[in-house]
């Protein structure tokens, strides 16, 4: 059944397409022509034993699915839509012990835990701290004579930052967690050369140091998060390795995430001068929605029906996956005015960039909000004239929109 909108063969989750660019025109053609579409793939290619998943690519079937986990599972195969197709099953079926992975009531009882980590009151804990990094890594940016790249030098150290000062990871420990999540999600991308094996292995460093801590804190209780997260008494707490894998997940949903959005971010203001003039002069506390809107730094997760069922008047059969394709709920005319032009004014902004609502929306929505806040009000403050000397190089992924290097100067 080849959907008959999409060129022969197309793939969404094909990390070639998004190492070149986001697929909004044929997401337009798919929203317009068949807003639910089969998309196949020879068996096993996305390590999976099927043949293709669904497309979902309006924004209300992707909010639908979203929040009906009783139809829509997201342990069964993971969230992730796209494997290595030389995985082994058993390597799918672990990473179900991560949050992301979990279906009600386990994922309810777990996330109740975390979230403790994540209240006002915790996030605004960190403001003062998080604004001053903000501005010492703008400060040491601009010390720059030449052209630098954004990436590495502004959007990696910010996000890298709040996770760690959230967690209690000390300052000489921090390189470590940022180059193990790199390796993490880099092994589709053959410029640096992280096999599965390495992106395995540094998954396994992370959870590692991340139980050391819980052990620590449960006989050394302290006042901070972990403590809250492992030891806390008649509250319920986190296993020793539930919190290794919590940690993993914030590595990449709370580290490469933001860090994307940041960047895409800054090469939208870049090549939108009116909206950074804009930005510059009013300060809008709309713009990190529209940053995120427009970034949407998870290109794709999956959902696995639980039973045949019908969306966009397809019937979907009970083991269908179906991709959810967040950039394209993000574009939808029938939602967003205008969803192609780059407007920090926007209001209301109902996207989809932190999930589609339901038991997965991002837990750390407002450390990201805070985080996209602080830098780019740091930089309009000390790098207003910041300009783009090069064009972005893309990463090559199944499921993140990710940019490795975006060269700028601010002379």
């Amino acid at each position: 059944m080849p959907c008959p909108a999409l060129p022969d063969g197309f793939d969404f989750t094909d990390p070639d397409l998004l190492h070149q660019r986001v697929p909004l025109p044929e997401f337009a053609e798919l929203r317009r022509a068949e807003p639910v579409c089969w998309v196949a793939q020879p068996t096993g290619l996305a390590g999976f034993q099927d043949d293709g998943y669904w497309a979902v690519t309006r924004h209300a079937d992707v909010k639908y699915v979203s929040t009906h986990p009783e139809l829509f599972s997201s342990s069964l195969n993971t969230a992730i839509i796209r494997f290595n197709e030389h995985i082994e099953r058993d390597a799918i079926d672990a990473q179900r012990l991560i949050l992301l992975n979990m279906d009600p009531p386990e994922h309810t009882r777990v996330r109740q835990i975390v979230q403790r980590g994540f209240t006002p009151r915790s996030i605004r804990a960190l403001e003062d701290r998080l604004r001053a990094r903000a501005h010492s890594i703008v400060a040491s940016a601009r010390a720059h004579t030449g052209p630098f790249d954004f990436v590495t030098q502004v959007a990696c150290e910010l996000p890298l930052q709040a996770i760690a000062e959230l967690m209690g990871v000390p300052q000489e420990d921090r390189d470590k967690i940022f180059d193990w999540s790199n390796k993490m999600i880099a092994y589709d991308d053959p410029e640096y050369a992280i096999t599965e094996e390495v992106g395995a292995e540094s998954a396994t460093e992370i959870i590692a140091y991340a139980m050391n801590m819980a052990a620590d804190r449960k006989q050394c209780p302290a006042h901070d998060i972990v403590t809250q997260l492992v030891a806390a008494e008649d509250e319920g707490n986190l296993s020793s390795d539930e919190f290794g894998f919590f940690v993993l997940m914030l590595a990449v949903a709370g580290n490469e995430t933001t860090r994307n959005a940041i960047t895409h971010g800054m090469h939208a203001f870049l090549t939108h001068p009116e909206q950074w003039d804009l930005y510059k002069s009013d300060r809008p506390e709309t713009a990190a929605e529209e940053i995120v809107r427009w970034a949407t730094p998870v290109a794709a997760f999956q959902r696995t029906a639980t039973q045949d069922t019908e969306l966009g008047g397809k019937r979907i059969r009970e083991g269908d996956r179906l991709g959810l394709f967040y950039a394209s709920a993000n574009h939808d005319p029938d939602v967003f005015d205008d969803p192609d032009t780059f407007d920090v004014t926007r209001d209301p902004n109902p996207h989809l960039g932190f999930g589609g609502g339901g038991p997965h929306y991002c837990l750390g929505k407002s450390l990201a909000v805070l985080e996209i806040n602080l830098i780019f009000n740091a930089i309009a403050d000390a790098m207003p004239g910041l300009r783009l000397v090069g064009d972005p190089r893309r990463l090559r992924s199944a499921w993140i929109n990710g940019v490795k290097e975006l060269p700028v100067s601010t002379g």
